[in-house]
């Protein structure tokens, strides 16, 4: 069974809310796994542990659902979403699509200040840490996000509000749970370099080909994942 989660107390912070702090801190933890898909998230806990009535604990919580991070499931509660790998596919064949359009308009309406600050960000990307070390990729969200850029330079608000707005916190979940596979980080840098290359060639067609290319890869990636992880736990043959 799921364990109960519970959150470590929250300071009072100046720049929001106690509902956005909240909102804040359990969304990073999700995100970033220190609440395991699946987990249970116990109301009662959560207003003790951090002091807060129900009233705008149940905010956060609701803006959580509609991240799609949270779930609520009938006579239980909300628990931490837990894609299968169907699901999963599935989330990834719309980014795919999705991404590759955004990339196709951002080669015809990024501005050349815009473009030249993307290489900024990847030069960022290159500096960080645990990319040096092999372990993983730069994964801060929002304006240090090569994708999000991309998605926002875009132009179409449509794809904003759905890309950067809705499914935005459940697809870094699972690119920051992926990001570690051995080799990936480096792969996907030189795939993005590739992509903005085009971007800035003005190509659309293939700054889209690209970022469709880049997805799938990721795709195939959780696909070899799950297939390892169906290997490990099929029995020896001639076990009963």
């Amino acid at each position: 069974m799921p364990e109960v989660i519970e959150v470590p107390h929250a300071a009072s912070d100046d720049s929001g809310t106690l509902s956005e702090h909240v909102f804040r801190r359990i969304q990073a933890a999700i995100v970033g796994g220190e609440i395991a898909p699946g987990s249970k998230i116990s109301e009662p806990e959560l207003a003790r542990t951090y002091g807060i009535s129900r009233g705008p604990l149940r905010e956060a919580i609701h803006r959580l659902e509609g991240q799609r991070l949270l779930v609520r499931v009938p006579h239980v509660g909300a628990r931490v979403v837990e894609l299968n790998q169907a699901e999963l596919i599935e989330l990834y064949e719309i980014r795919e699509s999705l991404e590759g359009m955004a990339c196709r308009l951002a080669a015809e309406r990024m501005s050349q200040m815009e473009i030249d600050d993307l290489r900024r960000v990847l030069d960022l990307h290159e500096q960080d840490a645990a990319f040096k070390a092999g372990v993983g990729y730069y994964q801060q969200e929002g304006d240090f996000d090569f994708h999000y850029r991309i998605i926002q330079g875009s132009g179409n608000k449509t794809l904003s509000q759905m890309l950067c707005g809705e499914l935005y916190q459940l697809v870094r979940m699972y690119r920051l749970q992926f990001s570690a596979t051995p080799n990936r980080p480096r792969q996907a840098f030189a795939e993005h370099h590739r992509i903005l290359d085009a971007i800035a060639d003005r190509d659309g067609e293939l700054a889209e080909l690209l970022m469709r290319r880049h997805i799938g890869a990721s795709k195939r990636n959780i696909e070899r994942h799950y297939q390892g992880a169906k290997t490990k736990t099929a029995k020896p043959r001639g076990e009963s």
